[in-house]
C-alpha cells in the first residue's frame, strides 16, 4: 500500500534531527556504508532534506538566523 506522499512523489524522511544552524553537514551517519558528505543549506525554509539518505534536518524554533561571514 502507498502512502499519500510516495504518490506525491515526496520521500517520508528517514530520520528528523533538530539543528542550530541553517547550514548542516550530512554523510549518513554510518561510517563507511554512510555516503559522501554534503552541505546542506536551508536558506530560509526552516528545513532540509539530504538528497542520499532522506534524513531530515529542522531549525530549531528559538534558533536565530544568522548572516554567515
Amino acid at each position: 500500500m502507498w502512502c499519500d506522499a510516495a504518490k506525491r512523489g515526496q520521500m517520508e524522511p528517514t530520520e528528523i534531527i533538530d539543528v542550530d544552524s541553517e547550514t548542516v553537514a550530512c554523510d549518513g551517519g554510518e561510517g563507511a556504508l554512510g555516503h559522501p558528505r554534503v552541505f546542506l543549506n536551508m536558506k530560509g525554509q526552516g528545513q532540509i532534506d539530504c538528497p542520499y539518505c532522506g534524513i531530515r534536518f529542522v531549525l530549531k524554533a528559538d534558533t536565530v538566523a544568522s548572516a554567515g561571514h
